[in-house]
């Protein structure tokens, strides 16, 4: 993700700030900008850029900042909704009587707008079912009760349901040890449910369901045996050398899933990197040096971002090695696996790019996605 800073003094603020701690500034991420902007008050309850008092640009607050502070997002003044673009895609929270489910949901948005954030970033469009009742995209955060019994957290025809239990760290953390997954956090689990909502928005046409089965193979395999195979029999033993976690290896939607959970994981560091200017210049030549990407303006091609992603996996986990913490990055990128993230990669850039400039991937067969 990038810096931000407050504009009306300077100082580096969060994401998920609501306030600047220098010089006490109320703050908003402004979608239109994409930027966290210092507010000032207006009138008839608007607001506009501190720093920017010529701007005639005048914002709303989301709804759920002013009335229940589980945001900090703004909208423009003439914007006929009442929650921002990310509030606005969650169609259940839990019920809010109780403290822990509050908390819960707050939680569970913050994880939500990184994942929009990064979608638009790559250039991706999240409408909501509203928007595009046909491929529009819902999220419900649900919790078990008596009544419904347990919630699993997955996708299903556009809706995200997430079991508000995987908020808690305690209750995530067991069920991570419990599974044997090296990794289970909030943030993992949004962009591998949304590349589930994006392998039907993506793989439509019989060219572009063929260029997928050549990188993971035929999903038309029955989904649920596989993943009960998988439950009773576990993954096998060479899993590592084409797949980049076990579970990915239970079926070719998961395998989707799963790697294009870790494509977003790489383009998250790799902005954060660049927006602090990290680089990796060791005494010893051969040890990995990571230099600043030299036009962070233009598509970084996927070649360029495995360059960069090693050595920072490498520091990530010596950092946290001396910290007397497990690994930061506990993935193994075999060659197959690889393969595959560059399809994900190519795949994007080509949704992106539109249908007149889809053949400009890397591979012929991106061209028909």
């Amino acid at each position: 993700m990038q810096n931000f800073h407050c504009d009306h003094c300077g100082h580096l603020v969060y994401f998920e700030n609501v306030r600047c701690d220098a010089c006490g500034h109320r703050l908003g991420y402004l979608t239109d900008r994409r930027t966290m902007n210092a507010l000032a008050p207006g009138p008839q309850g608007l607001w506009r850029r501190a720093a920017a008092s010529d701007d005639q640009h005048r914002y709303r607050m989301c709804q759920n900042y002013s009335v229940h502070n589980v945001c900090n997002w703004m909208l423009l003044a003439d914007d006929p909704n009442e929650l921002c673009a990310s509030c606005r895609l969650t169609e259940i929270i839990p019920a809010l009587g109780l403290q822990q489910n509050r908390i819960a949901w707050y939680r569970m948005e913050q994880a939500k707008r990184r994942l929009i954030y990064t979608l638009s970033t790559l250039g991706l469009s999240t409408p909501s079912r509203t928007e595009d009742p046909v491929n529009g995209l819902a999220f419900r955060f649900l919790a078990d009760s008596a009544q419904t019994g347990r919630v699993l957290t997955g996708h299903q025809s556009g809706v995200i349901t997430l079991n508000i239990a995987e908020s808690d760290d305690l209750t995530r953390e067991r069920t991570r040890s419990q599974m044997g997954e090296p990794y289970r956090t909030l943030a993992g689990h949004f962009r591998h449910e949304i590349g589930h909502y994006y392998w039907y928005r993506l793989f439509e046409s019989e060219g572009a369901l063929a260029a997928f089965r050549l990188q993971f193979g035929d999903e038309r395999a029955d989904y649920s045996a596989s993943l009960q195979r998988h439950y009773e029999q576990g993954p096998a033993p060479n899993w590592r050398q084409g797949f980049v976690s076990a579970y990915a290896s239970a079926h070719p939607w998961e395998d989707w899933a799963e790697t294009w959970a870790q494509y977003l994981h790489m383009v998250d560091a790799l902005e954060t990197v660049q927006a602090v200017g990290l680089q990796l210049a060791p005494a010893q030549r051969e040890d990995p040096s990571l230099m600043q990407q030299s036009n962070p303006g233009t598509k970084e091609s996927f070649h360029s971002m495995l360059e960069r992603w090693f050595p920072l996996s490498y520091l990530l986990n010596n950092l946290h090695r001396s910290l007397g913490m497990p690994d930061g990055y506990q993935f193994t990128l075999a060659a197959a696996v690889i393969g595959k993230l560059g399809f994900v990669h190519d795949v994007i850039q080509a949704r992106v790019a539109g249908p007149d400039r889809a053949g400009a991937g890397s591979s012929a067969a991106i061209a028909a996605v």
